[in-house]
């Protein structure tokens, strides 16, 4: 059953960003985050103070913290974007004239250095790449969503591949529009977001980049955790610790929250259409941070659990 209680206070950090994404609530209290529309990671200070670590420039989006402390970010290499006095306000429409190509990519947070880690896997180019999780193995995942042409689109993926740029491979083809990802408590699950079905898939991990696949009709070896009536799109998502999965949601805006089993759903109102993606931090990760892209806020709430520790990011017990 979805539940649509009235938009919780917010505390508002910093404005004026230009379509934030991929928001980590870092150990000293600051948020990093990527503007896509800007080709930067950013970083957000207690005190509201906004500072660029990188410029890695096309589009950055997904960011993680990985095992050597660099900020790993999946570049989908730039969008076309409406015009800034549009009324719906900032948003992507598709793929930018100067494409520059989906990627991997590290970024030294002390000295702003960029590396670029994988443009490809297996000769296949990355066209879109979104979001990533670390697995604590030495790797992580991430989705590809593809580009949107004028008449055409691509059909997405989701790869694993090692932190030190050693090997990729693809786990999930064709999926349609994966954007978030994430993995359960116990890291034996991978949930996936779909776009433009607002679809939360699972899939049962055997060993690092490997699944065990659902039989026919499932589309791609995922088992569905739920699928959403109406008209909502799913963004990036967390998850919390008790295994919730928190989906950013497009058009509705908000925060919807699906159990393990999706036979809970309900639904934390932000107040705009895109709500791009959510992080837990601050003590006892009971904070939730989350990007207000189009127009171009970064916002945070308590929340009424705490979130899930990631790997290379926030300790565990």
């Amino acid at each position: 059953m979805i539940a649509n209680p009235a938009t919780p206070p917010l505390t508002e950090l910093a404005t004026g960003l230009r379509f934030p994404e991929g928001p980590i609530a870092m150990p000293d209290g600051s948020v990093l985050l990527v503007e896509i529309a800007r080709g930067t990671l950013t970083r957000v200070a207690p005190d509201g103070t906004v500072s660029y670590p990188a410029r890695p420039g096309g589009g950055p989006n997904g960011a993680a913290i990985g095992p050597d402390g660099r900020c790993y970010l999946c570049n989908n290499g730039g969008f076309r974007w409406t015009p800034d006095d549009d009324p719906s306000g900032l948003r992507p429409v598709g793929q930018a004239e100067d494409y520059s190509g989906g990627r991997i990519e590290a970024v030294d947070l002390a000295t702003g250095q960029v590396e670029v880690l994988y443009r490809d896997c297996g000769g296949r180019p990355l066209k879109g790449p979104n979001d990533l999780v670390f697995d604590g193995l030495g790797g992580f995942y991430f989705t590809d969503l593809g580009k949107v042409r004028e008449r055409e689109q691509d059909r997405g993926a989701v790869y694993y591949a090692r932190a030190d740029g050693s090997a990729i491979r693809e786990v999930v083809f064709p999926i349609f529009t994966p954007n978030g990802v994430g993995l359960s408590p116990d890291g034996g699950t991978l949930y996936v977001a779909e776009t433009e079905t607002a679809r939360l898939w699972a899939f049962t991990l055997t060993g690092p980049g490997e699944i065990a696949r659902e039989a026919f009709p499932s589309p791609h070896g995922g088992r569905l955790v739920v699928g959403l009536p109406g008209y909502r799109r799913f963004d990036s998502l967390a998850v919390d610790a008790a295994g919730n999965i928190c989906v950013a949601t497009l058009v509705e805006g908000g925060i919807t929250v699906v159990s393990p089993d999706g036979a809970s759903v309900r639904h934390v109102p932000m107040p705009e259409r895109w709500a791009t993606n959510i992080c837990f931090g601050g003590p006892d990760l009971r904070t939730a941070y989350v990007t207000l892209s189009s127009t171009g806020r970064l916002v945070s709430l308590p929340w009424d659990g705490p979130g899930l520790p990631l790997h290379h990011l926030n300790p565990r017990g």
